[in-house]
């Protein structure tokens, strides 16, 4: 095969933005092998090359999609700082396994200069490029109008999850929305300063409303796993409720019920089998391939796997998680494994496992379900958004705006599918003040969506976090620990200009 550059040539804007030519063209590559399997074109223009390849408009909104399965984008680091450092995870693995710095983060030791922050940090913004590389070249590439707002849909919802990640874990940051052009200073400039919390949420609406317009709202079985309107009205009114913006949360995820595209599926327990992906309740999925050749979650499932047995054993459930749950709550089984018991494919666990409970979500069966032998990157899918957090998010809202009733129907459908028709473990929550439903509603989060990467960004926009931090052991410092430090690399690639979160 002889490839060539499709992109013009690198110019330093720091790794802050982390506008790598070679990773382009490298995600390019990765989604179709033939996609650079063509003839030298000598002085060919990325416009003509991309205008010539009849597949180049699919092929640039893929290579998008697949940096969500990298490691360092969904998996160790991101693990780290999205659930070790909750009240719902340890470190796990063994004592002396330290995972590079994911014991700092479990104990809130971590500093500017700890691996996991920068590996994020690169990670995000290697998927932004990649976004913002798209949509360069979309809207001059001739294909059909209806096709081209909807690719350009899938990469701006994709765009603004990326900044979402960015925003939760370290609040404003370079805002980086174009291929920056070298010989605009300001552009340049604008990958190496930080901009507002505000102004990062503000294109994160904006993407996500762009979406809204130009998506279906479904797609054919041979498109399985791309983005939907009912994704980014989702996604939109998640953000919402990150800015408590009650209103507008409720509204779409009004418009997400009643669109009759999503429910709850009757066992919860099968959502994250490999029969569970893609299911009525699945409004957002990263799609992994355990098939040859594999395209999987780069190390998703090996790193939190029961150590000594098929994994590493990290990102262990707490005891204040295990406790959490109400007595015979079905979702505790569902998503926390314990050492000797037997797991639903009638593997048995180690007894003498190193660690008291391992996450389940993350489980893979080698029996029962699609496993060639590689753990690494197997078939297991990554849920970001469902249904549950559809109907959670609508009721947190409608009782910030005092509608009671509305929000104890919405709560009281996740703890109807969860108890599955024994009121008995799992009553249906009455009518109560303001203040003890939202601390309700907040509890049903935490053990519907657990492991599911948000309790920590939960809890900080919540206010709790170090209320409940310090109660579950961890030296959480008010004022500080809201957020993550700035990467010291970051800081230095940008000649100073990037300023460090208060208190590091």
């Amino acid at each position: 095969m002889k490839s060539f550059s499709i992109f013009k040539k690198p110019f330093a804007l720091g790794a802050a933005v982390v506008i790598a030519t070679a990773s382009i063209a490298g995600g390019l590559a990765s989604c179709s092998k033939s996609f650079l399997d063509v003839p030298p074109q000598g002085d060919q223009t990325p416009e003509d090359f991309f205008s010539g390849n009849p597949n180049s408009a699919t092929s640039l909104v893929n290579a998008v999609y697949n940096k969500m399965l990298d490691w360092n984008l969904h998996t160790f680091s991101w693990i780290g700082i999205s659930s070790i450092t909750s009240d719902d995870a340890d470190k796990g693995s063994d004592p002396g396994d330290t995972g590079t710095d994911k014991h700092e983060l479990d104990g809130f030791t971590f500093t500017p200069t700890s691996l996991s922050f920068n590996e994020v940090w690169e990670a995000q913004y290697q998927g932004i490029a990649r976004a913002n590389q798209a949509l360069k070249y979309l809207p001059n590439l001739t294909i059909e109008d209806g096709l081209k707002k909807r690719l350009i849909g899938e990469v701006k919802f994709l765009r603004a999850y990326f900044y979402f990640n960015m925003v939760r874990s370290f609040g404003g940051v370079p805002k980086v929305d174009r291929v920056p052009d070298p010989t605009n200073a300001t552009e340049v400039e604008a990958g190496r300063v930080r901009a507002t919390k505000e102004q990062i949420y503000q294109l994160i609406e904006e993407d996500l409303k762009a979406g809204i317009e130009s998506l279906p709202d479904q797609y054919p079985a041979s498109d399985v796993g791309r983005i939907t309107k009912g994704a980014a009205k989702t996604m939109l009114a998640k953000v919402s409720m990150y800015q408590k913006k009650w209103s507008e949360a409720q509204r779409l995820t009004d418009e997400v019920m009643v669109s009759g595209q999503y429910g709850l599926v009757a066992d919860y327990a099968t959502i994250w089998r490999e029969s569970g992906q893609n299911s009525r309740e699945s409004i957002f999925e990263v799609q992994g391939r355990g098939s040859n050749p594999n395209k999987g979650l780069q190390g998703y499932v090996e790193c939190q796997s029961v150590r000594g047995q098929w994994g590493w054993g990290f990102n262990t459930p707490t005891e204040s998680l295990y406790k959490a749950y109400e007595t015979g709550d079905p979702r505790r089984e569902a998503t926390i494994i314990v050492p000797g018991e037997t797991l639903w494919d009638g593997e048995k666990v180690n007894a003498d496992a190193p660690n008291p409970r391992y996450n389940k979500k993350a489980y893979l069966s080698r029996t029962k379900e699609t496993f060639d032998g590689n753990s690494w990157e197997s078939n297991k899918n990554l849920r970001i958004l469902r249904y549950a957090e559809v109907l959670l998010i609508n009721a947190e809202a409608a009782n910030e705006l005092g509608q009671a009733g509305k929000a104890v129907a919405s709560l009281n459908q996740v703890r109807a599918r969860a108890r599955a028709g024994n009121k008995e473990i799992l009553p249906d929550v009455t009518t109560t003040t303001q203040s003890d439903l939202r601390l309700k509603i907040w509890q049903e989060r935490r053990v519907e969506l657990a492991f599911e990467h948000d309790r920590f960004f939960d809890i900080v926009r919540q206010g709790r976090a170090a209320e409940l931090m310090r109660a579950n052991g961890k030296n959480f410092i008010a004022g500080k620990h809201e957020l993550f430090p700035v990467p010291q690399k970051q800081i230095d690639l940008s000649g100073g200009k990037l300023t460090q979160n208060p208190g590091y």
